[in-house]
């Protein structure tokens, strides 16, 4: 139980600026298990998200709500998968061959791509939450959070990691998943599903792993598998594939 709770806080110690006692560090091992805590993370972050979103509705306009909601979110991780995703904006934008695209990965300035991925995903994020009916908002956040971060570290699962040419420069993250760790993974992740009290919303798991399938296809592809940018990535994409989704679920439901 010791070495768990070891794991979980080297977890929310990596992915975000929550404060962890001081005698939890980096440790390789720790790192590279605490993968299966992601969704987890998800839950708290989307949880804070969630807790922004109703004190601030109660006094502001609820499009001013979610802002302040997704500025909350990417406060706690340090915009931790937001970098990611700009990333490979900027590295399967710029690069035409596998050495291109890592190295302007591990770049960390912020090019056109990733500007304007940037910029897209979190217009589509907003117009898709304001979308969502108020009362079923909290359980959106979190169900966002927590199922986009499982569907990330399925790539962990089904994806051999890309080590980056210079060693010298590679960012500390977890490179593979074990299946007991992905099912500790998973149940963290759909977890949040069962807060709608209908059955109709595990729909969204099917375009979420969608998401991933496509993007893990073109990572294959040009860089023969994934790296801590991509899982970041996914999460990023498959997270705005729930809203839309939950968007389209509640229109006709």
């Amino acid at each position: 139980m010791k070495k768990q709770i070891h794991i979980f806080f080297t977890a929310l110690m990596f992915f975000t600026r929550i404060p962890c006692p001081k005698w939890v560090d980096h440790d390789p091992e720790y790192l590279q298990k605490s993968s299966m805590y992601f969704p987890l993370i998800g839950i708290l972050v989307g949880a804070i998200g969630a807790i922004t979103f109703w004190v601030f509705q109660l006094v502001l306009p609820i499009d001013i709500a979610i802002v302040l909601s997704m500025l909350a979110t990417v406060y706690t991780t340090g915009a931790f998968h937001e970098d990611g995703f700009a990333d490979v904006c900027d590295g399967f934008g710029g690069g035409w061959t596998k050495e291109k695209i890592l190295t302007i990965m591990k770049d960390s300035r912020l090019g056109t791509y990733g500007t304007i991925g940037l910029i897209g995903i979190l217009s589509i994020k907003f117009l898709s939450l304001s979308k969502i009916p108020e009362e079923t908002m909290a359980f959106t956040i979190i169900t966002g959070h927590a199922l986009s971060r499982f569907i990330a570290t399925t790539l962990l699962y089904t994806h051999t990691y890309v080590q980056d040419i210079d060693k010298s420069k590679v960012k500390p993250s977890a490179k593979s998943m074990e299946v007991y760790q992905l099912v500790i993974a998973g149940i963290f992740g759909i977890l949040p599903l069962f807060l709608f009290q209908n059955l109709l919303v595990f729909i969204v798991l099917i375009p979420a792993y969608i998401s991933k399938a496509f993007l893990g296809r073109k990572f294959t592809k040009w860089i023969g598998g994934q790296t801590g940018d991509c899982a970041g990535a996914i999460q990023q994409f498959s997270e705005v594939i729930i809203y839309i989704s939950l968007v389209v679920l509640w229109k006709f439901i």
